[in-house]
Parts: C-alpha cells; structure tokens; sequence
C-alpha cells in the first residue's frame, strides 16, 4: 500500500482532474439514484460506496450503496466531520485526501458533490483507481502463484534456519560433554551455524515481508540494494569467523599450510573491497 500511496501522491493532480472532470461530465448525480447508481458505477470500475447527507444538517439521508449491495444501518449519521476534509472552494465538487474507510476498511478518497441541497459522496478504492489509470500493474492470477512461490520457500528458508541454529546448539553441547574439552574448532564451529542460520532467517524474513506480507509492484532499488548489502555483510563475517578458525588451526598443528589460510583471507579481503565500492557506487546512484 505503501508503493500506492507514493504513486498517488505524484499523479494526484492528474488523478483529480480525471475524477472532477469525469463526476461533472455525468451531469445530475440525482438522476442516477433512480436505478440505485448502476451507471455510475459502471463508468467508475473504482468506484466502492455512493451515499447522500443534508447540506445543512450533514445528516446521511440515503443508505450506503454498494456495487452489489446497500446497507440502511447508517442514515441518519452525523457526516460533519467529512467537511473539514474536502474545500469546495468556488466549485461544486471537491475530494478529500486518502483515508481509511469504515464502511469498507479500504484505502479511498472521496468526491463529494453538491446538488439541489444535498452533497453526494462518492468513495473511490485507491488501489483500484491506480490500476484503472495505468498507474500501477497487478495481475492477480500472476500474483496468487507468485505469493504462494515465495510464501513457501519463505517458510522452508525459516526451517532451514531454525536447523542450523540448532545445530549449532547440538554441535557445542556435544563437544562440551562428549569430547575432550573445548577448543577452538569446538567453539568456532557453532558460531559460524549460528552465522549463516541468521543469515538464511534475514533473508527469509525480507522476502517474506516484501513479496508475501506486503506484495511489492515495483522495483525500488534503494530496498534491493539494502537487502543485498545486509545478506552479504552476514555472509561476509560468517567468512571472517572460518578464515580466524582456520588461522588458528593451521597454527596449532602445522604452519606449512599457512598458505592456504593466506589465500583464504585474501578471497575474504576481495570480498570485503568489493562490497565497499558496490554500497559506495550505489549510494552515489541512489
């Protein structure tokens, strides 16, 4: 919703213009009621909710008219307080700024329209309204296979996670109790599990988050390049953590093979370079 709203928030002029052009082109609201606004909402694919209140008392005095349905809980409801959202300024039509809806508990904004008296409200689903314009791209089947792709291995990363966490615990617990003493490889081991298990839980959540919870549907490099520089720099101490374990080892038992763990840290330090100049080249991109 979040992508919906910033994309509304740059098109709203032309968003406006399109909906107070349109509602005026319709001539009499009035004159639609008679078939409970069927033709109104099959000019506006985006429109929810169509209801009317007093001009003077702002009391509702028609039901709340749906696309398939209509609801007469809430005549007689006091809508004075829709008038410190919307300026009527010189004309007859004004729209409020997005809000939640009560009636449908989705994101709107509202035309309001003033007639014979009466001052009409019609409320228009953002997400539906961005789509209709062109503004935005979903295709919901596309969408539901996709959700369902990445819900799934979302929750076997978390699992996998949670194995590695675990092991990490098995692997100390019997080292301390079933081998003689701790040492370095002992204690190193379980913190390098521990390390990629989070990393594998980061990521899981991130794509949990961006692609199930709240569904991206657009690019935003600022979060990929994010998400990429955050999984690496875990990826990169977990490296740190095997080329110091390594180190260690070589010393202990024999330094001709000093070399490798030389080439080692040499991988790790290319590494590290690397990602420095991609956070530098894509914050100057950025």
């Amino acid at each position: 919703m979040q992508e919906f709203m910033t994309t509304y928030k740059e098109n709203v002029l032309d968003i406006e213009n399109f909906l107070i052009e349109t509602v005026f082109n319709l001539g009499n609201v009035e004159y639609r009621e008679s078939d409970d606004y069927k033709k109104v909402f099959k000019v506006f694919p985006s429109l929810e909710l169509i209801y009317t209140c007093d001009e003077e008392s702002m009391l509702q005095t028609s039901p709340n008219i749906y696309r398939n349905k209509s609801s007469d809980t809430p005549i007689g409801r006091n809508r004075e307080y829709l008038l410190n959202k919307i300026d009527f300024d010189d004309s007859d039509i004004a729209i409020t700024k997005p809000y939640i809806s009560s009636a449908t508990s989705e994101t709107c904004i509202t035309v309001a329209k003033k007639e014979n008296g009466k001052i009409y409200f019609l409320d228009f689903n953002i997400s539906v309204l961005l789509q209709r314009l062109g503004l935005v791209e979903v295709h919901n089947g596309f969408n539901f296979v996709s959700k369902s792709f990445y819900f799934l291995t979302a929750n076997i990363m978390m699992i996998l996670a949670l194995f590695t966490i675990g092991y990490s615990v098995y692997e100390f617990i019997h080292s301390l109790l079933f081998k003689d003493g701790l040492s370095i490889e002992a204690i190193f081991k379980p913190v390098i599990a521990l390390t990629l298990g989070l990393a594998i839980f980061d990521l899981a959540k991130t794509v949990f988050a961006q692609e199930v919870v709240f569904k991206s549907y657009s690019k935003n490099s600022h979060e990929e390049y994010k998400v990429l520089t955050k999984f690496s720099i875990t990826i990169l101490i977990a490296l740190l953590i095997e080329s110091l374990m390594v180190v260690f080892k070589i010393a202990i038992d024999d330094y001709s093979q000093m070399i490798h763990a030389f080439y080692l840290i040499g991988g790790v330090s290319i590494l590290m370079i690397a990602l420095g100049l991609f956070i530098y080249f894509t914050k100057k991109k950025v």
